[in-house]
């Protein structure tokens, strides 16, 4: 079973930017976007049938070109959960679970924190998903929380943590959030893996940072911790430039 997830930062522009071709050479069984910023009646849904994937679930947000998740699969699941039954947080679109037999995964986009008014809702947002996200522990232990989760965890993950320790995604209180989220049973599949440096899954397009591979890593597979003896690989696909992130990827 290969899950990948990817922040596409809109996808009928990385459709454009040769999204298909892409996603026919990497296969995998599902695919978690964030940030697709459209809705169904927009996107060429037949594109992803043609490759296998008849069952595709979009959550685009309320404000239209903004946020929304979906879940692609070529297994059709038991179950479907739009949101989370946080209205704030539904009405941009930024949770959808999909359930399976043994398994369950959820995308997600967690809101980045670009200025004061956003980083508090940020705040308010990771306080209530982490109580949200506990008590889905307990309803489904084999549960991976994929996507961009807008946060840095350790120095090894941000290309420059001195210059950045001040700066939203790096903030000492959002690293903090992260490691209680992964303390409370969940494991960092990539870094169970890979403890390398220059890991990175977002690059400003400013400065040529990505060709400099001045990055962060935000993107995540959270695997809960009655999966994780199951996972075989986890890995990033920075060559994949679709988007200002890349696709991040696990085996199990």
């Amino acid at each position: 079973m290969k899950v990948i997830s990817y922040n596409v930062n809109g996808i009928r522009a990385a459709i454009k930017n040769g999204l298909i071709d892409w996603l026919k050479a990497a296969n995998p069984d599902i695919l978690c976007l964030q940030e697709i910023k459209a809705t169904i009646d927009v996107i060429p849904t037949e594109l992803f049938e043609a490759f296998g994937y008849n069952f595709q679930y979009y959550f685009p947000a309320q404000k239209k070109g903004y946020s929304g998740v979906a879940i692609l699969s070529k297994i059709k699941p038991k179950h479907i959960a739009y949101g989370t039954g946080i209205k704030y947080m539904d009405d941009e679109g930024r949770n959808i679970r999909a359930d399976f037999d043994g398994f369950s995964i959820m995308s997600l986009y967690l809101p980045s924190g670009t200025n004061d008014d956003r980083l508090g809702f940020k705040f308010q947002y990771m306080s209530d998903f982490f109580d949200y996200s506990q008590n889905l522990l307990k309803e489904i232990p084999n549960l991976i929380i994929c996507g961009d989760y807008n946060i840095c965890h350790k120095p090894i993950d941000i290309h420059d943590p001195i210059r950045n320790k001040n700066v939203s995604g790096f903030l000492p209180e959002e690293r903090a959030w992260l490691d209680k989220f992964i303390h409370h049973g969940f494991i960092d599949s990539l870094r169970l893996f890979n403890q390398m440096p220059d890991q990175y899954s977002w690059w400003s397009y400013r400065a040529n940072a990505r060709q400099n591979n001045k990055g962060w890593r935000i993107d995540y597979h959270l695997v809960s911790e009655n999966l994780s003896s199951r996972l075989n690989k986890a890995y990033i696909l920075p060559e994949a430039k679709h988007s200002d992130h890349c696709p991040v990827v696990i085996e199990f």
